[in-house]
């Protein structure tokens, strides 16, 4: 059996239509779909063209334009691709890796000086992760995101104070890290001082 090849034309509105009918769209994807389908309705090849440069199906295409538009947030402008055909997440400038223990905060700046943060959290078996990315929140100074990365921190260890799942939920670690949490608020205030 032979597929045919994707392709974004002026008369992809019933398979735009058959897409959204099949598919739980999150609002990004739909809002995106209807822009396609404005296109179609006003002939304009011109965006068809570029909208097809963002994948070879509508998947693809939803969710590499909607990180692209998410990265253009943050002032990253490129338009590149994995080998793979998705998105390539933009690199963070002025990326910093902050240990606490076990667990770690980074954080970094767009082009435009919109800063982000993520954070690793180790609780001692159990943990959480998540990356420095385009979808993370955006914050205008270093100073902001570090303390709003801190304050989150703080509050990922402190719901499993006191849990009684000691294997997933070390308590050592757990106060180990508010410890290296509260060091760091003080030098941030000290150096405020100066």
């Amino acid at each position: 059996m032979v597929t045919e090849k994707f392709a974004l034309t002026l008369q992809s509105q019933a398979a735009i239509d058959a897409y959204m009918a099949e598919h739980h769209l999150m609002a990004c994807e739909k809002a995106i779909l209807l822009e396609i389908s404005e296109a179609i309705s006003c002939r304009d090849l011109d965006k068809l063209d570029w909208f097809a440069g963002f994948g070879d199906g509508f998947r693809a295409i939803t969710m590499n334009l909607n990180e692209y538009r998410r990265a253009l947030e943050f002032g990253f402008t490129e338009i590149a691709f994995t080998e793979y055909g998705w998105f390539a997440s933009p690199k963070f400038l002025d990326r910093e890796d902050i240990k606490l223990e076990q667990s770690e905060i980074r954080i970094g700046r767009g082009p435009n000086g919109i800063w982000a943060y993520a954070l690793s959290c180790n609780y001692g078996t159990a943990g959480s992760s998540g990356p420095l990315c385009v979808f993370c929140k955006k914050f205008h100074t270093r100073d902001a995101a570090l303390g709003a990365a801190l304050d989150d921190m703080k509050a990922q260890m402190t719901k499993y104070l006191g849990n009684s799942d000691t294997t997933n939920y070390k308590q050592d670690v757990l106060q180990k890290t508010l410890k290296a949490i509260a060091a760091l608020e003080v030098r941030r205030v000290q150096l405020t001082l100066f």
